[in-house]
Protein backbone atom coordinates (compact mmCIF):
# COMPACT_ATOMS: atom_id res chain seq x y z
CA UNK A 1 0.00 0.00 0.00
CA UNK A 2 1.25 3.73 -0.67
CA UNK A 3 2.55 5.94 2.34
CA UNK A 4 -0.01 8.19 3.55
CA UNK A 5 0.04 12.28 2.19
CA UNK A 6 -2.75 13.39 4.74
CA UNK A 7 -1.86 12.44 8.82
CA UNK A 8 -5.16 13.92 10.00
CA UNK A 9 -8.31 14.10 7.86
CA UNK A 10 -11.70 15.86 8.07
CA UNK A 11 -14.35 13.61 6.85
CA UNK A 12 -18.17 15.05 5.64
CA UNK A 13 -21.00 12.86 5.65
CA UNK A 14 -24.33 13.99 4.25
CA UNK A 15 -27.27 13.11 6.26
CA UNK A 16 -28.27 11.59 3.34
CA UNK A 17 -25.80 9.19 3.22
CA UNK A 18 -27.39 7.35 6.31
CA UNK A 19 -30.31 6.66 4.41
CA UNK A 20 -31.44 4.89 1.57
CA UNK A 21 -31.93 7.29 -1.62
CA UNK A 22 -34.84 9.59 -1.36
CA UNK A 23 -35.36 7.61 1.94
CA UNK A 24 -35.70 9.41 5.56
CA UNK A 25 -34.04 8.33 8.70
CA UNK A 26 -31.19 6.02 9.57
CA UNK A 27 -30.57 2.55 7.60
CA UNK A 28 -28.89 0.16 9.29
CA UNK A 29 -26.95 -1.17 6.48
CA UNK A 30 -25.76 2.06 5.35
CA UNK A 31 -24.65 3.43 8.38
CA UNK A 32 -22.41 0.02 9.12
CA UNK A 33 -21.21 0.21 5.62
CA UNK A 34 -19.28 4.32 6.32
CA UNK A 35 -18.78 2.42 10.05
CA UNK A 36 -16.72 -0.09 8.76
CA UNK A 37 -14.82 2.27 6.13
CA UNK A 38 -14.13 4.77 9.12
CA UNK A 39 -12.56 1.71 11.13
CA UNK A 40 -10.65 0.27 8.21
CA UNK A 41 -8.67 3.68 7.15
CA UNK A 42 -8.37 4.55 11.11
CA UNK A 43 -6.11 1.39 11.46
CA UNK A 44 -3.44 3.13 8.91
CA UNK A 45 -2.80 5.14 11.40
CA UNK A 46 -4.36 8.53 10.40
CA UNK A 47 -6.56 10.56 12.52
CA UNK A 48 -10.10 11.02 11.63
CA UNK A 49 -12.46 13.63 13.12
CA UNK A 50 -15.88 13.28 11.35
CA UNK A 51 -18.97 16.02 10.60
CA UNK A 52 -22.55 14.35 10.38
CA UNK A 53 -24.93 16.53 8.82
CA UNK A 54 -29.02 15.93 9.11
CA UNK A 55 -30.37 15.99 6.18
CA UNK A 56 -31.75 12.16 6.04
CA UNK A 57 -34.12 13.98 8.75
CA UNK A 58 -34.22 17.70 8.16
CA UNK A 59 -32.69 20.63 6.27
CA UNK A 60 -33.72 23.92 8.18
CA UNK A 61 -33.79 26.24 4.68
CA UNK A 62 -35.55 23.91 2.95
CA UNK A 63 -38.19 22.79 5.89
CA UNK A 64 -38.19 27.11 6.83
CA UNK A 65 -39.82 27.55 3.35
CA UNK A 66 -42.13 24.99 3.32
CA UNK A 67 -43.70 25.52 6.97
CA UNK A 68 -44.61 28.72 9.46
CA UNK A 69 -41.43 27.66 11.70
CA UNK A 70 -38.31 30.35 11.09
CA UNK A 71 -35.18 29.95 9.59
CA UNK A 72 -33.56 30.16 13.01
CA UNK A 73 -35.64 27.45 14.91
CA UNK A 74 -35.79 25.30 11.70
CA UNK A 75 -31.78 25.28 11.46
CA UNK A 76 -31.63 24.64 15.21
CA UNK A 77 -33.73 21.62 14.80
CA UNK A 78 -31.46 20.58 11.88
CA UNK A 79 -28.44 20.85 14.49
CA UNK A 80 -30.40 18.21 16.80
CA UNK A 81 -30.64 16.07 13.70
CA UNK A 82 -26.87 15.70 13.31
CA UNK A 83 -26.40 14.81 17.12
CA UNK A 84 -29.11 11.95 16.16
CA UNK A 85 -26.90 10.91 13.20
CA UNK A 86 -23.67 11.48 15.32
CA UNK A 87 -24.74 9.36 18.19
CA UNK A 88 -25.98 6.41 16.02
CA UNK A 89 -22.37 6.93 14.42
CA UNK A 90 -20.55 6.47 17.76
CA UNK A 91 -22.31 3.46 18.73
CA UNK A 92 -21.83 1.79 14.86
CA UNK A 93 -18.23 2.57 15.15
CA UNK A 94 -17.49 1.36 18.64
CA UNK A 95 -19.46 -1.85 17.66
CA UNK A 96 -17.17 -2.33 15.52
CA UNK A 97 -14.10 -1.91 18.41
CA UNK A 98 -13.17 1.37 17.34
CA UNK A 99 -13.21 3.88 20.38
CA UNK A 100 -14.78 7.48 19.53
CA UNK A 101 -16.21 10.30 21.45
CA UNK A 102 -19.21 13.01 19.65
CA UNK A 103 -18.44 16.75 20.45
CA UNK A 104 -21.26 19.33 19.65
CA UNK A 105 -21.06 22.74 18.96
CA UNK A 106 -24.83 23.09 20.81
CA UNK A 107 -25.12 21.67 24.47
CA UNK A 108 -26.43 18.41 24.71
CA UNK A 109 -24.85 16.82 27.47
CA UNK A 110 -26.86 13.98 28.25
CA UNK A 111 -25.05 12.03 25.44
CA UNK A 112 -21.88 14.26 23.87
CA UNK A 113 -19.59 16.46 25.28
CA UNK A 114 -19.08 20.43 24.17
CA UNK A 115 -16.85 21.31 21.29
CA UNK A 116 -13.78 22.64 22.43
CA UNK A 117 -10.91 22.24 20.47
CA UNK A 118 -7.82 20.78 23.03
CA UNK A 119 -10.16 18.21 23.88
CA UNK A 120 -10.83 17.07 20.53
CA UNK A 121 -6.78 16.97 20.29
CA UNK A 122 -7.00 15.35 23.18
CA UNK A 123 -8.88 12.44 21.68
CA UNK A 124 -6.93 12.32 18.78
CA UNK A 125 -4.05 11.96 20.95
CA UNK A 126 -6.03 8.56 22.67
CA UNK A 127 -6.51 7.21 19.05
CA UNK A 128 -10.51 8.23 18.81
CA UNK A 129 -12.67 9.01 16.13
CA UNK A 130 -13.87 12.45 16.65
CA UNK A 131 -17.50 13.27 15.56
CA UNK A 132 -18.57 16.49 15.06
CA UNK A 133 -22.00 17.33 15.48
CA UNK A 134 -24.70 20.12 16.13
CA UNK A 135 -22.60 22.21 13.21
CA UNK A 136 -20.99 25.51 13.99
CA UNK A 137 -23.78 25.92 16.41
CA UNK A 138 -25.61 28.65 14.89
CA UNK A 139 -28.26 29.35 12.52
CA UNK A 140 -27.64 30.22 8.93
CA UNK A 141 -24.63 28.19 8.76
CA UNK A 142 -24.78 24.72 7.05
CA UNK A 143 -22.50 21.80 7.89
CA UNK A 144 -20.06 22.31 5.07
CA UNK A 145 -19.51 25.11 6.40
CA UNK A 146 -19.21 23.47 9.93
CA UNK A 147 -16.48 21.01 8.04
CA UNK A 148 -14.00 23.74 6.84
CA UNK A 149 -14.55 25.62 10.02
CA UNK A 150 -13.31 22.29 12.50
CA UNK A 151 -10.80 21.61 9.66
CA UNK A 152 -9.20 25.05 10.23
CA UNK A 153 -9.48 24.87 13.75
CA UNK A 154 -8.18 20.74 14.12
CA UNK A 155 -5.26 21.90 11.55
CA UNK A 156 -6.64 18.91 9.44
CA UNK A 157 -4.28 18.16 6.01
CA UNK A 158 -7.07 17.30 4.01
CA UNK A 159 -10.82 17.94 4.11
CA UNK A 160 -12.89 15.15 2.19
CA UNK A 161 -16.16 15.29 1.22
CA UNK A 162 -17.82 12.37 1.37
CA UNK A 163 -20.74 11.62 -1.28
CA UNK A 164 -22.55 8.92 -3.26
CA UNK A 165 -21.47 10.65 -6.33
CA UNK A 166 -17.99 9.73 -7.77
CA UNK A 167 -16.99 13.39 -7.93
CA UNK A 168 -17.90 17.27 -8.95
CA UNK A 169 -19.59 17.02 -12.49
CA UNK A 170 -20.16 19.95 -14.70
CA UNK A 171 -23.83 18.98 -14.59
CA UNK A 172 -26.20 16.88 -12.84
CA UNK A 173 -24.63 13.16 -13.33
CA UNK A 174 -28.39 11.30 -12.75
CA UNK A 175 -30.23 13.48 -15.51
CA UNK A 176 -27.00 13.96 -17.92
CA UNK A 177 -25.39 10.65 -18.45
CA UNK A 178 -23.11 12.70 -20.47
CA UNK A 179 -22.03 15.35 -17.71
CA UNK A 180 -18.03 15.66 -17.55
CA UNK A 181 -16.62 14.89 -14.09
CA UNK A 182 -13.71 17.23 -12.84
CA UNK A 183 -10.36 15.62 -11.76
CA UNK A 184 -9.53 18.74 -10.03
CA UNK A 185 -10.52 22.38 -9.69
CA UNK A 186 -9.07 25.54 -7.74
CA UNK A 187 -10.98 27.35 -5.01
CA UNK A 188 -11.74 29.95 -7.17
CA UNK A 189 -13.45 28.34 -10.21
CA UNK A 190 -15.26 26.31 -7.97
CA UNK A 191 -16.59 29.72 -6.49
CA UNK A 192 -17.14 30.96 -9.61
CA UNK A 193 -18.89 28.02 -11.25
CA UNK A 194 -21.23 28.00 -8.48
CA UNK A 195 -21.80 24.03 -8.61
CA UNK A 196 -23.36 23.92 -5.70
CA UNK A 197 -20.46 21.45 -4.32
CA UNK A 198 -19.87 22.87 -0.84
CA UNK A 199 -20.99 26.53 0.55
CA UNK A 200 -19.31 29.60 -0.56
CA UNK A 201 -18.02 30.35 2.48
CA UNK A 202 -16.89 26.51 3.11
CA UNK A 203 -14.50 27.02 -0.27
CA UNK A 204 -13.38 30.09 0.97
CA UNK A 205 -12.27 29.11 4.16
CA UNK A 206 -10.48 25.99 2.77
CA UNK A 207 -8.79 28.44 0.32
CA UNK A 208 -7.75 30.81 3.04
CA UNK A 209 -6.40 28.12 5.21
CA UNK A 210 -5.13 26.26 2.07
CA UNK A 211 -6.76 22.69 3.10
CA UNK A 212 -6.78 20.72 -0.22
CA UNK A 213 -10.74 19.17 -0.78
CA UNK A 214 -11.53 16.16 -1.96
CA UNK A 215 -14.71 14.91 -3.27
CA UNK A 216 -15.86 11.28 -3.17
CA UNK A 217 -18.16 8.60 -3.10
CA UNK A 218 -18.14 6.93 -0.15
CA UNK A 219 -19.04 3.49 -0.51
CA UNK A 220 -16.71 2.79 -3.25
CA UNK A 221 -14.50 0.49 -1.42
CA UNK A 222 -10.52 1.95 -1.39
CA UNK A 223 -12.15 5.45 -2.46
CA UNK A 224 -11.14 7.42 1.28
CA UNK A 225 -7.54 5.02 1.60
CA UNK A 226 -6.76 6.17 -1.97
CA UNK A 227 -7.25 9.81 -1.18
CA UNK A 228 -5.23 9.76 2.22
CA UNK A 229 -2.24 7.75 -0.08
CA UNK A 230 -2.51 11.23 -2.54
CA UNK A 231 -3.82 8.93 -5.60
CA UNK A 232 -6.32 10.23 -7.95
CA UNK A 233 -9.26 9.67 -6.70
CA UNK A 234 -12.48 12.21 -7.07
CA UNK A 235 -12.45 15.68 -7.71
CA UNK A 236 -9.16 17.24 -5.86
CA UNK A 237 -10.17 20.86 -5.02
CA UNK A 238 -6.86 23.34 -4.63
CA UNK A 239 -5.05 26.32 -5.17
Amino acid sequence: MSKLKYKRVLLKISGESFCTSGGFGIDGERISSIAERITQIKKLGVEIAVVVGGGNYLRGQAFSKKSHIPRHTADYMGMLATVINACALQETLEGFGQPTRVLSAIEVEAICEPFIRRRALRHFEQDRVVILAGGTGNPFFSTDTCAALRASELGADLLIKATKVDGVYDSDPVENPNAKLFEKMNYHDVLNLNLGIMDQAAISLCSENDIPVIVLNIFNKGNITKALCGEKIGTLISK
